[in-house]
């Protein structure tokens, strides 16, 4: 059973840009390279990555996107009170 995920986000502020952003990854874009160049998260400097990590860790709409995605998939953009996020689940363990 997976007890810990690993994932990579890029928050931005309004859903328009968010969709923008989800365009370009499913048209082939780099998401390392569009959450350093367009994330407000500190972890955009890192590509996004977030590390591993249990439920009960992050906002409530954020995690239950990221446990519901695949190795591999991104998600449509996800509101949370601190923006819109493209997630990206990059592990289980």
């Amino acid at each position: 059973m997976v007890s810990k995920i690993k994932v990579s986000h890029i928050l931005v502020e309004k859903q328009s840009q968010a969709l923008r952003i989800l365009d370009e990854l499913l048209g082939g874009g780099n998401f390392k390279e569009l959450a350093r160049r367009h994330s407000t998260c500190p972890s955009g400097k890192r590509g996004g990555d977030l590390g591993f990590f249990g439920r009960g860790r992050m906002v409530k709409e954020f995690e239950r996107a990221a446990w519901a995605l695949k190795v591999g998939e991104i998600s449509k953009p996800v509101r949370t009170q601190f923006g819109y996020h493209i997630i990206k689940k990059t592990g289980e363990r």
